[in-house]
């Protein structure tokens, strides 16, 4: 079992070489557009779950977790070969809602900002 503070550097190192092999090396488009939201490796570094997001929002979740689990060997050995670890960790990918959520709570947020404006406008011309 590893320290918590060198799995959080592992995982930091993969999320950096992986989104930097998604804009020069991946050449599958399912892959085009999506970021690396977050990586957590497990104490025992035999897992890598890595957390995923896109653009488009969850409309292409499916299409772009497929990709990945196509490319999951390739990327696997390919991160191995960057970060030099004993065993590298076996890579899971999930979908990450939470851009989703912090645009649509922003949309709120304004709509809420434009409601106040809406109705200090009618009482100021009253």
């Amino acid at each position: 079992m590893v320290s918590e503070e060198r799995t959080r550097r592992i995982a930091q190192r993969v999320r950096e070489e992986l989104s930097e092999m998604l804009i020069f090396e991946v050449s599958d488009p399912r892959l085009g557009g999506v970021s690396i939201t977050d990586v957590r490796v497990d104490r025992e570094l035999s897992f890598a779950s890595i957390f995923v997001s896109a653009v488009e929002g969850s409309v292409r979740k499916d299409e772009i977790l497929e990709g990945f689990e196509a490319a999951k060997s390739f990327l696997r050995r390919q991160l191995a070969s960057r970060i030099q670890l004993r065993s590298f960790p076996q890579l899971r990918f999930f979908w990450d809602p939470s851009p989703e959520h912090a645009d649509r709570i922003d949309r709120l947020i304004a709509s809420l900002h434009a409601e106040e404006d809406d109705e200090e406008g009618t009482a100021s011309d009253e």
